[in-house]
């Protein structure tokens, strides 16, 4: 259930999908595509990830039956692509691998929690259109963020 970022880039790192309930980063699927316009020029700094200091039993009901989404951004910032970089290649799981323009991937989401649960079958992760542009068909089997 890990996912790799790598290629043209300074640092390679590894996401675990299933610690990202915990980061407040994290938004709900149906709220990521109305998110307001400032938040689009809030990205460019990486920021240590902000983690819930504890979790009501509300909250913690809420996140066993919503579905979640996490902007890829500082993931992808924090691994500093190379200034001749311009392209994310998903590695996919079913062989259908999928490439998009690093600018679209920076502004992008990864799926990782759907009604509750962790994308097992067609995961670990799904990308989403910052635009909503592929809401009903996500790239799915995504298991390797590749730049190039």
């Amino acid at each position: 259930m890990i996912v790799m970022i790598k290629g043209n880039v300074g640092y390679p790192i590894t996401l675990d999908p299933t610690v990202w309930i915990f980061d407040d980063r994290k938004m709900e699927l149906e709220k990521a595509f109305i998110e307001k316009k400032e938040e689009e020029t809030n990205h460019s700094v990486f920021h240590k990830p902000p983690v819930n200091r504890s979790i009501s039993k509300m909250e913690g009901e809420a996140y066993l039956k919503n579905s979640y989404v996490i902007p890829l951004h500082d993931f992808l910032n924090h691994s500093e692509p190379q200034a001749d970089a311009g392209e994310v290649e998903f590695v996919r799981s079913n062989g259908k691998n999928e490439k998009i323009s690093l600018e679209d991937a920076k502004n992008g989401y990864l799926l990782f929690s759907l009604e509750g649960k962790p994308l097992r079958e067609d995961g670990p992760v799904h990308f989403y259109y910052k635009d909503g542009s592929n809401q009903d068909n996500p790239i799915k089997y995504i298991t390797e963020i590749h730049v190039h």
